[in-house]
């Protein structure tokens, strides 16, 4: 057995890090207004949850205040191995990405500063017992809170720049799968935490009329590590063979890439808003993984999976009217491209282009004001042949069709001061 093949699964505990910015499944959740608009926000000033989309828009956001928000991604995963009738369902999985903002500042100053909490992406995948791919994939769970301190200026009442420190403030990562012994099957679990871990995240916002507003941000790539303190845990291998399994450390690090966003915003009238942006994702930097083990397994220390990804786009377009005093409504939608080539598939991130839709509204009472979307996702099935595998030497994945469907309500909880 490969030791390539055999530490697939290690490949996992990085690249579901690396979903935490894009990729894999590629959901923006940073603010309940924009989820239900498709996820504009770069051109855009709607509230504190600029402190993600673009911190230079933060100062044109007129009032103080902070804002709860939270949803619950539910993915239907199904898998029919190459040559095979037999659809294999995933075991239902739930996560709950949250985000919390808080902005301060004089009320008719040119600044304000902010304090964002996030976690934007979640990934939690568990495979049908038994399934063709359990020596690559059987569980993944993914958990990661990034935290933003911010600070917007306004140059001039129609220009204001914006920066932010973003801080990978807590990553935690649990993967299992199988091991096919000659007459059973092992396991192995990784268990993880990344090191905390510094970026960026600037902006600039233009507003030269009531009816226009542009934006441009930038977020930094981010090295995500786990520095050699990783737990590697094996179960179920039999006296003749621990020999070979000798591994209960691992390090190893993924550039998560840098993503440079552009957003246009336009206001036909005062109840009408439709934005549009483009997000640009480095994802070429994502050449290999690479992991290193304190002890040999199957004799050798080190493991290298291919991962040769391409960059990628994402197009949202959304709006909101508000129909009432108290009461706005919303919609959007988005078309985001695979970073993943053909015969680089892997278990944990099942990934191809993605269409979704979305609604939202906001009904506000008082200083308090409550956020509602939804949003549902389809990942375009995705077929990956053997000869695909071979032809780029990567077959430590397996051959088959993934389809994917994702349904994400959110809720959210305003307070304006």
């Amino acid at each position: 057995m490969k030791l390539k093949s055999l530490l697939l699964a290690s490949g996992v505990l990085l690249a579901g890090t690396c979903n935490a910015f894009a990729g894999g499944y590629q959901v923006t959740l940073a603010g309940i207004k924009n989820n239900g608009m498709g996820g504009v926000g770069v051109g855009l000033s709607l509230d504190q949850a600029a402190m993600f989309y673009n911190p230079g828009a933060l100062a044109m956001v007129r009032a103080r205040g902070v804002q709860i928000g939270g949803n619950v991604t539910l993915a239907r995963n199904a898998f029919v191995a190459e040559g095979s009738n037999m659809q294999r369902e995933l075991r239902n999985s739930v996560v709950t990405p949250f985000s919390l903002y808080a902005s301060f500042g004089p009320a008719e100053g040119k600044f304000r500063a902010g304090i964002a909490v996030y976690t934007p992406f979640g990934s939690k995948l568990g495979y049908a017992n038994g399934w063709e791919g359990r020596t690559s994939l059987t569980d993944i769970d993914l958990k990661s809170v990034f935290v933003q301190p911010t600070f917007s200026y306004a140059i001039t009442d129609e220009l204001s720049v914006g920066a932010g420190l973003v801080v990978l403030a807590y990553g935690a990562v649990n993967l299992q799968r199988d091991i096919a012994l000659p007459d059973s099957y092992g396991h192995i679990e990784l268990d993880g935490k990344a090191k905390t871990k510094l970026g960026f995240n600037a902006g600039i916002y233009y507003k030269p009329s009531d009816k226009l507003s542009i934006g441009i941000s930038h977020r930094s790539k981010i090295d995500a590590v786990v520095d050699n303190d990783g737990d590697v845990t094996f179960s179920n291998i039999p006296a003749s063979f621990q020999s070979r399994f000798q591994a209960t450390k691992f390090g190893a690090t993924l550039p998560l890439p840098a993503t440079t966003s552009v957003g246009i915003g336009v206001t036909p009238n005062e109840k009408l808003t439709i934005g549009f942006d483009v997000n640009f994702v480095q994802w070429s930097k994502y050449r290999e993984l690479r992991f290193d083990f304190d002890q040999p397994i199957n004799g050798s220390t080190t493991s290298v999976s291919k991962r040769n990804y391409k960059d990628a786009l994402t197009f949202r377009l959304g709006g909101q009217y508000q129909l009432t005093s108290g009461l706005t409504v919303r919609a959007g939608g988005s078309y985001d491209m695979t970073p993943v080539p053909d015969g680089y598939v892997t278990p944990e991130t099942p990934d191809n282009d993605r269409v979704s839709g979305t609604v939202g509204a906001s009904y506000a009472f008082g200083k308090f004001s409550l956020d509602l979307s939804g949003q549902f996702i389809r990942i375009q099935k995705r077929t990956e042949t053997q000869a695909d595998l071979m032809n780029n030497g990567t077959t430590d994945r397996v051959a088959g069709t993934y389809k994917t469907n994702i349904v994400i309500p959110g809720l959210g909880l305003n307070y304006a001061f």
